[in-house]
């Protein structure tokens, strides 16, 4: 009998398991236990509140209802939430034992307990009930006919207290209803940061009233009113998101010194006795920077008045972000206008300065006074960090291969050294590189000897979004999905890690994502519609399911030349890290080669009939739409490897290896369009 109820439990342990595994939860809980029945969904759903929460929990509940009641359509009878125990028998009982406050360190975590007749959150703060709230929506399963959420227990709390994305909004300007949508989707996975990158050598991006040259010449009318940024404060408040602003100095300065030339670092020599006496007219006209790049435009750190208008500019801007942290940038200083400069390099003598790095430190630590006025920690980019930097600075870290470093070398240099650090290296969503990449990379270093209090100063990690080609149209295909398998390293357990099931629940997660008004997947379409003259997009969007826009800033490099107002509406566009039908067709590539049943090999051919046919029909397509005449010749290689393959596979090919792999090689080409084939190393596994 012993037995038998080991086995019986051992049976429902196993069907809870597989019932696990279906789900599609993400940020995946730090516990979950699943139970027999379910919660039935009926029009009577109602919700209470109770407890000591921040007023924006009625808003959160009320957003919550309005997404359950769109899923289902079940004309929920409760509109809006606005008190506390309004409906004392309500079937959902939100308790909060105190109200949260945004920032860092805050206790964000939930209990979810779904019965048969009831379903209970608790967690010690509102920001934590929020968070529950998000695991119930993704909790709901249906049948033919009706809604249920499973009986279950979740206990779940974030792995990092710094989960954040970053949006340059200083190269392409990002309006005020993208950046909601993309708090919005912050929210959704429980990401608690938003680094607002604001000022760059392409624009300055905030309303000033006390300094309106910042905006009149350095916007292009492209900015942020002060109303606007308290808006959007209070929209991330209300949603459990701290905003951290960013104006990057010293370096990346094109827009700030278009304002105010006489602050720059470019020295001119003064050569005759008129421009001695008129020092005035020797002064650098710059402008705003057209490209992407880095380029020399410096702030000059020996003059007075840099820092007495770098004051004002904290004195105007800190107010609008009540958050404790402030981004000053510091990143990607040449020096070569101070190197150039003698009144610079005599500066730099008479303080003890040996090095452009050390007088970069004097100039940043001039700034940490002025946002401590405020109640602002200093943040900036690994660049500000040397043995003369305050320990109060918050290092970010974001060089690796690509920038000859060791990955997370320099994370471990800052807690070494006793700097609080958040990592970027290996979350650049912008590199268009695939999800599993970013999936796992860890902000905890996996062979570093770090002691509990190094450990503990790595607050988190941050997916970084910079626009030099990225538009409002553009932008939330670059950022969804792969930030939610980002959020998902940021809070779930370090060991969940499996590519494959975290690519199944991101199909569901990133379409639940629409929802919100994030635009990933429907402004594929508007794009192609574009490129097709409004002719039928299906080859088009066949084709974009292969290919993948160039890695890297590869884009950006010989040809063609990218400026801030150059067309983001071409084809590399409507393309994403990912292509689907590249993994689908990887996946029927091994199956086949490990076993060469005739279903497996079906479902390879498959794919080259349809790549033949792809072919023929984006030709039809370019007679009337010059906008694919780009991708012809890709497309053409595509189906010519497509045609010698399928004679192999049939075993009627009269082609020499070394000419089959000539041709498959055609297809790993980055000389189209601005996208690769990403099926060639599946190719060319069949040789």
């Amino acid at each position: 009998m012993k037995y038998l109820i080991i086995l019986l439990f051992v049976g429902l342990v196993s069907n809870a398991q597989m019932q696990k595994e279906s789900l599609n939860l993400m940020p995946w809980p730090q516990n979950i236990v699943l139970k027999e029945g379910n919660f039935a969904l009926t029009k009577n759903f109602k919700v209470n509140i109770s407890g000591n929460p921040n007023p924006r929990i009625f808003a959160g509940v009320t957003r919550f209802l309005r997404r359950l009641d769109g899923r289902t359509g079940l004309f929920f009878e409760q509109g809006f939430i606005t008190k506390l125990n309004e409906f004392p028998n309500a079937e959902l009982q939100i308790n909060c034992t105190k109200s949260g406050k945004i920032g860092l360190y805050e206790d964000e975590s939930y209990v979810v307990e779904i019965t048969a007749n009831q379903i209970k959150i608790n967690a010690t703060s509102d920001l934590g009930a929020l968070h529950g709230l998000e695991s119930l929506l993704q909790m709901l399963q249906n049948n033919s006919t009706s809604y249920y959420f499973p009986n279950a227990q979740i206990f779940d709390f974030p792995r990092f207290t710094w989960r954040g994305l970053m949006i340059d909004a200083a190269r392409h300007f990002q309006p005020v209803d993208v950046i909601k949508r993309n708090l919005d989707g912050l929210a959704a996975m429980k990401m608690n940061v938003f680094h607002w990158h604001l000022v760059d050598d392409q624009g300055w991006r905030i309303e000033m009233k006390k300094h309106p040259k910042l905006t009149e010449l350095a916007s292009d009318g492209q900015y942020y009113t002060q109303q606007e940024i308290k808006d959007i404060v209070k929209y991330a408040d209300e949603r459990g998101i701290l905003i951290v602003p960013e104006i990057d100095v010293p370096g990346h300065g094109s827009a700030i010194l278009t304002a105010y030339p006489e602050i720059g670092s470019k020295f001119i020599s003064l050569k005759t006795d008129f421009e001695k006496k008129n020092q005035g007219a020797a002064i650098v006209n710059y402008g705003i920077e057209r490209n992407a790049g880095v380029f020399s435009p410096t702030l000059d750190p020996s003059n007075p008045k840099t820092y007495q208008l770098l004051s004002e500019f904290f004195d105007e801007v800190c107010p609008l972000f009540p958050g404790a942290y402030f981004h000053i940038g510091g990143d990607e200083n040449e020096g070569k206008d101070w190197d150039e400069n003698p009144k610079i390099q005599q500066f730099k003598k008479a303080h003890g300065l040996t090095t452009n790095h050390e007088l970069q430190t004097y100039f940043t630590m001039q700034l940490v006074p002025m946002l401590k006025k405020h109640g602002k920690q200093l943040m900036g980019w690994e660049e500000i960090m040397t043995k003369n930097m305050s320990k109060d600075a918050i290092i970010h870290s974001w060089k690796g291969v690509n920038e000859g470093v060791l990955p997370g070398k320099s994370l471990v240099d800052a807690v070494k050294n006793g700097y609080k650090t958040v990592l970027s290296n290996g979350f650049y969503i912008d590199l268009m590189y695939p999800v599993a990449s970013h999936y796992l990379t860890d902000p905890m270093p996996q062979n570093a000897d770090l002691s509990a209090e190094e450990k503990a100063r790595i607050l988190g990690g941050e997916a970084t979004m910079w626009t030099e080609l990225a538009s409002s149209t553009t932008l939330d295909s670059r950022i969804w999905p792969r930030t939610a398998a980002i959020a998902e390293r940021l809070w779930s357990a370090e060991d969940i890690k499996h590519v494959a099931n975290m690519r199944k629940r991101l199909e569901n997660v990133s379409f639940r994502l629409e929802e919100l008004g994030l635009t990933h997947i429907r402004n594929k379409e508007v794009i192609l519609r574009n490129i097709a003259n409004n002719q039928n997009t299906a080859s088009l969007a066949d084709f974009s399911n292969v290919c993948e826009p160039l890695k890297g800033y590869s884009r950006n490099k010989g040809g063609t030349e990218y400026q801030m107002y150059s067309p983001l509406t071409l084809f590399a566009d409507a393309c994403t890290p990912d292509a689907t039908d590249a993994l689908v067709f990887n996946n029927a590539v091994d199956a086949y080669l490990t076993n060469k049943t005739p279903e497996n090999k079906a479902k390879v051919v498959v794919f080259f009939n349809k790549w033949i046919s792809v072919n023929k029909d984006l030709k039809t397509l370019s007679a009337n739409a010059p906008l694919v005449q780009s991708i012809l010749p890709l497309a053409q290689k595509l189906n010519n490897a497509s045609v010698a393959l399928l004679l192999v596979l049939d075993n009627k090919s009269t082609l020499q290896k070394e000419e089959l792999k000539k041709i498959v090689e055609q297809c790993n080409t980055k000389e189209h369009a601005d996208v690769e084939l990403a099926v060639y190393e599946s190719l060319l596994k069949l040789i």
